[in-house]
């Protein structure tokens, strides 16, 4: 079996691989691994169906034992007890059927969602910037949970009404092809195939275009509900931003129009759902079954027992006619599911992991030659405009540099690329005279640092949110950074100190406590180099002389890059770069600059 891969900044090692080269192939290759359930549902199911037209039979010969001239009725109660205990053994084998099946679909369930976290874990910032989080989440659970009714209560409802199917068709002939086994079952005849297999062959025929025709209506179901999903999670981010622009009325109409078009998406799935043909042939297989048998009785070919009996057997292909409705609703509803989920997982990221690269020790030496860089165009999926153009400058280890230019100048972004969240467009960035590509990407990231404006925390405990990027620090070592961060003394006049539970994205703290817990952060992991991206923006002036002693001692032996506007921090950097527009205006320290640059003198001035 094969594997489609395709780059990622992170991959784990999977025990078993799975064919990523269409939906269903996945889907095969995941369910393939629970091999011994599968058969424990085909011997359930199988199990299920001929016990269950061994009951139409045991009734037809008791129908024929008391219809003759001296009926023995002794023979009823043996009778009644043999079918009685056969229909607890049916119990048994349907009940490890749905049982297998559960298991089964839970299984892969997980399985899959596993897998997609993993790739999504793995994907490039630039993925993560152009798909939408809505969507994602959509997939992430909705779809997941498609694919495991697809199994349980879909997969197992065709296995068992296929076995349901098979029965009319065998048990007529079964006489003639073993008639020492089946001998007490003469009294049907051969011919009476003839309706269950016009019916079959009937069944296959509607059924094929009628999955062809829900395939994109499924298709659609699960694309409008994503869109929709969307909208729901964008509007909740921007919930601040949309009360105070009093925009309520407006989301709310969006939102309905969205929900509609999910609505819409349903009806017509629901209406072809309603006009499945099998409905109607069944009834018509029931009436030519039926007077096919009578005939055959009128001929004394069969015996009453035997149109009890063969009528019967003509019931059991109600169950597949009526299961299938939803069974294979399920499952197209399963691989729309499975398409978008495997969509995600298959779509390229600009970055890969190169676990093969270099995994030396920083020194903190830097040099960007030449670099150009363009973010892609989210709705073309191509490059857009130049963001950063023929930027050449070389960092000395340990040096402390400042960039500085006008909003939308592009120093972010110019970070950005040092540890390879996003991938130069043109030129070079080198570490240690070393390509950042050619660098294995978990070894360069876990020596650089980045705390930026927009600080992000976890829903955890403040020592959690502390240790994140070094997971076994002890107490002693996170107490240590926070004290180097200046949030010692806030952290515990909490309650419960270190173990306080902050709210999603750090809600709960102001924006300089949410700041010195990411330079604490920062300090924990002891980065070779430190990026500071205006991160002391929201710190009062009281706290900015501790936060910066506390950024000196941080940065003493080791390249720090600092992104700022306030004059403080600026003047005792060793190097400032200025850019405008995207390009290099000037280069040098503070006094030289003042002197020979105006744009640099311009950003202080105003």
């Amino acid at each position: 079996m094969t594997t489609i891969s395709h780059p990622a900044e992170f991959t784990l090692q999977r025990k078993h691989t799975v064919n990523r080269s269409n939906a269903a192939k996945w889907i095969v290759s995941h369910a393939a691994r629970y091999w011994p359930i599968i058969i424990m549902i085909l011997i359930g199911a199988f199990g299920n169906a001929a016990l269950a037209a061994v009951m139409p039979l045991m009734v037809g010969d008791a129908f024929d034992q008391m219809l003759m001239p001296d009926p023995d009725t002794s023979i009823l109660l043996p009778l009644a007890l043999l079918l009685g205990g056969s229909q607890v053994i049916r119990g048994v084998l349907q009940f490890g059927r749905n049982f297998g099946a559960e298991i089964m679909a839970q299984k892969i369930e997980r399985d899959i969602r596993d897998e997609l976290y993993v790739s999504l874990l793995g994907k490039s910032m630039t993925f993560h910037n152009l798909q939408p989080v809505g969507d994602t989440m959509a997939r992430a659970t909705n779809d997941v949970r498609e694919v495991n009714f697809m199994f349980s209560p879909g997969l197992n409802l065709v296995a068992g009404s296929l076995m349901f199917l098979i029965m009319p068709l065998t048990f007529p002939i079964l006489p003639d092809i073993f008639p020492e086994l089946f001998s007490n079952w003469d009294f049907l005849h051969p011919s009476l195939v003839f309706a269950p297999v016009l019916f079959t062959i009937a069944y296959f025929i509607f059924l094929s275009n009628y999955l062809k025709t829900l395939s994109p209506i499924t298709d659609e179901v699960r694309s409008t509900f994503g869109t929709m999903n969307t909208h729901l999670s964008e509007a909740l981010d921007g919930v601040e931003i949309m009360k105070g622009a009093a925009q309520e009325d407006a989301e709310i109409d969006r939102f309905v129009t969205n929900a509609r078009r999910v609505r819409d998406a349903f009806v017509r799935q629901g209406d072809l759902e309603a006009r499945f043909l099998p409905n109607l042939l069944l009834g018509m297989t029931y009436v030519v079954g039926l007077v096919h048998a009578l005939f055959l009785f009128r001929d004394g070919l069969i015996t009453t027992g035997g149109v009890v009996a063969y009528f019967g057997l003509l019931l059991m292909l109600g169950f597949p006619t009526f299961a299938s409705t939803f069974a294979y609703t399920q499952i197209s509803l399963g691989l729309s599911g499975a398409r978008r989920i495997l969509e995600l997982i298959n779509r390229e990221t600009d970055l890969d992991q190169n676990a093969a690269g270099y995994t030396g020790v920083m020194r903190g030496e830097i040099e960007f030659r030449d670099v150009s860089f363009t973010y892609p165009d989210p709705d073309h999926g191509t490059e857009g405009d130049c963001v950063l153009e023929n930027i050449s400058f070389k960092v000395k280890p340990g040096q402390t540099v400042a960039i500085v230019g006008q909003t939308g100048a592009g120093k972010t972004s110019l970070v950005k690329l040092l540890n390879r969240t996003y991938d130069v467009s043109g030129g070079q960035v080198l570490v240690d005279g070393i390509d950042v590509r050619e660098w294995n990407l978990a070894s360069l990231r876990s020596q650089i640092s980045m705390i930026e404006q927009d600080i992000f925390l976890f829903s955890r405990s403040i020592s959690d949110n502390i240790a994140f990027g070094k997971p076994g620090a002890g107490l002693g070592e996170v107490e240590a950074a926070a004290e180097s961060a200046q949030a010692h003394d806030f952290i515990q006049s909490f309650d419960e100190g270190f173990e306080t539970v902050i709210g999603e994205r750090g809600v709960t703290l102001s924006g300089g406590q949410r700041q010195r817990l990411a330079l604490a952060r920062a300090f924990l992991t002891d980065p070779h180099i430190l990026i500071l991206d205006d991160s002391t923006s929201a710190i009062d002036s009281a706290t900015e002389d501790k936060i910066q002693r506390a950024v000196a001692n941080a940065a003493r032996g080791r390249t720090t890059f600092l992104i700022t506007h306030r004059l403080s921090q600026i003047r005792w950097a060793d190097l400032i770069v200025v850019l405008k527009n995207g390009s290099i205006a000037a280069v040098g320290d503070h006094n030289e600059l003042m002197r020979t640059s105006e744009a640099y003198a311009r950003i202080f001035r105003e």
